[in-house]
């Protein structure tokens, strides 16, 4: 792995984020995005292939009027919450996560659930091939590989 991938890998994993936790949060989030359209922004779909280029300012523009829609339909909630930010007044990484698979967003996991989309001024790494399987995985692997 790239120290670029392995750098971004850490801030995905280790770095702190924030979450947009009303939609007037969210509104101003995406309003610090779009005045940054052209920044070099990589749109990840999680289970994806990861993009090798930074998106269009127009590409950026539709995706965040799309995904704004999409999460405002399907997270019914006088909250938002599901959106988090390495800063929420001038992101570099954004994780957006599907309001059909939450899991464990906030609070604690040994497993949380991957964002559904992510949004990064580095270029991402493919986020499933990235993660550990859990010890049970680890056992079972070795267990089958020992024979």
């Amino acid at each position: 792995m790239s120290e670029n991938n392995t750098d971004f890998l850490h801030r995905f994993q280790q770095g702190s984020f924030t979450s947009a936790l009303r939609w007037p949060q969210l509104d101003a989030l995406w309003q610090a995005v779009l005045e940054d359209s052209d920044g070099g922004w990589y749109l990840y779909a999680v289970g994806e292939t990861p993009p090798t280029e930074p998106a269009s300012a127009e590409r950026v523009e539709s995706f965040v009027r799309e995904i704004d829609s999409l999460l405002r339909r399907e997270h019914d909630e006088n909250y938002c919450g599901i959106v988090y930010a390495d800063d929420l007044q001038k992101p570099d990484l954004i994780k957006i996560y599907d309001p059909n698979n939450l899991g464990v967003v906030c609070g604690f996991s040994d497993n949380p659930p991957l964002p559904g989309w992510v949004m990064s001024k580095q270029q991402p790494v493919d986020l499933p091939m990235a993660r550990q399987p859990d010890a049970g995985r680890r056992r079972w692997w070795q267990r089958v590989f020992s024979r």
